[in-house]
């Protein structure tokens, strides 16, 4: 069984089957480029992630699906019918996830660098809950309510940045002072800072319940001091803020745990994550109701493969190229745009045999413009069909039409 097999990804019959059909049948019915995606792996990393919780908090678990991962409308059906949140990051992941059927009250808006037009799309929406991402944010919501909503009520959480952050890759890595290239962190509110947010927001007549934080994303198991050091900061935080005065109904310990994308990666441990995290909180804060988390590509990164087309061979200067009909820029952004960026590559169509280094090149006019780099594939054949696996997150919502190439179309299976 390969590393990465799992519900809805199999070798059987000397083929790659998703969500129980030949990736050769998809290619053929539907074209390529395509999205793929299996709702049962997408319902097992839900099950998974609630059981991790479950024998350390016994409280309400809020599972806040990262919209921004991936908005396909499907995926956001199968979540709200499993009782999942919504992390919505603009007013237009808002309008999805309503369209999708969520109520407004079981909406997280976390948005950053909120402007006037953001704020009365997110106040028109009776029971949305607002998270202030910066002290200055709050005078601006306060204006907008005052002047167009006068005497709405309002849920907000304040985001703190703890002072600590964790992920994959500098770009995404959401707290701290600086990111490890030396980029300043925009994101949350710096702890001396945290009561003055609280104490502004209530008397500008909103209703503060919760504290949210978000150190970065796709942790491995190398993050994990880290992130339980964050842990520790965040309860001492709460304290503080319900010393003060503050009832808080709700911590928000933001996503960041990642699939595993590699045979050699060091994954993090979840359940160990979630045991802590939930002991932690229940006996350190007895009065808390519910805690929170945010997974996007936890929960559909690995459900989903992205089908591409060899159109033809090509050996240059004793590298083997394997040219595509799909391009990274405008199909899986991840690999052009974050150095780390890992992505399995299966030759779908004869998955089994001699495997050489095979670059899988898209067909956009830039260097960058791979796949993968020298993977050990099955030689492909011009019409063979290659899966390009970890592809449910961060493919399509990312998608662009760099070289007026077409977006790709997405299923759900």
């Amino acid at each position: 069984m390969a590393w990465w097999e799992n519900e809805g990804l199999k070798l059987s019959g000397g083929k790659l089957r998703i969500a129980g059909r030949t990736a050769d049948a998809w290619a053929a019915s539907q074209g390529t480029p395509l999205f793929v995606y299996s709702r049962r792996r997408i319902l097992s990393n839900l099950a998974r992630l609630r059981a991790a919780f479950a024998p350390a908090w016994s409280g309400e678990l809020r599972v806040c699906y990262a919209m921004k991962a991936n908005p396909f409308p499907g995926i956001l059906g199968l979540l709200r019918g499993e009782g999942a949140w919504i992390d919505a990051v603009s007013p237009r992941e808002v309008r999805a996830a309503r369209a999708a059927g969520f109520p407004s009250s079981r909406i997280l808006f976390t948005g950053t660098s909120l402007g006037p037009a953001d704020l009365r799309s997110a106040f028109a929406m009776r029971g949305l809950t607002i998270a202030a991402d910066a002290a200055e944010m709050i005078p601006l919501m306060a204006s907008i309510r005052k002047r167009e909503f006068p005497g709405r009520t309002v849920r907000v959480f304040i985001r703190w940045n703890p002072g600590l952050g964790s992920g994959f890759n500098p770009k995404v890595i959401t707290a701290g002072e600086r990111s490890a290239d030396g980029t300043p962190i925009k994101f949350g509110i710096e702890e001396g800072r945290v009561l003055e947010a609280f104490q502004a927001a209530a008397a500008a007549g909103f209703r503060p319940v919760g504290l949210h934080q978000h150190l970065g994303s796709g942790w491995t198991a190398d993050d994990y001091p880290t992130v339980v050091q964050a842990v520790d900061r965040m309860i001492d935080m709460a304290r503080t803020v319900i010393r003060s005065g503050f009832d808080l109904e709700c911590l928000d310990f933001g996503g960041g745990f990642g699939p595993r994308y590699a045979e050699d990666q060091r994954i993090f441990p979840l359940e160990r994550y979630a045991r802590t995290l939930g002991r932690a909180v229940a006996k350190a804060l007895p009065g808390i109701r519910a805690i929170a988390v945010e997974p996007g590509k936890f929960l559909v990164a690995d459900a989903g493969a992205l089908l591409v087309r060899v159109n033809y061979l090509k050996k240059s200067y004793g590298n083997w190229f394997a040219c595509v009909d799909a391009g990274t820029f405008n199909t899986l952004p991840r690999t052009a745009i974050y150095g780390q960026a890992f992505h399995q590559i299966v030759n779908a169509s004869r998955p089994a045999g001699r495997k050489v280094p095979v670059t899988v090149a898209g067909h956009l006019c830039e260097t960058g413009d791979v796949f993968g780099k020298d993977q050990p594939l099955v030689v492909p054949r011009p019409g063979e069909v290659l899966a390009i696996l970890g592809a449910g997150a961060y493919g399509r919502s990312m998608a662009s039409e760099f070289n007026l190439r077409p977006i790709a179309p997405e299923v759900l299976a």
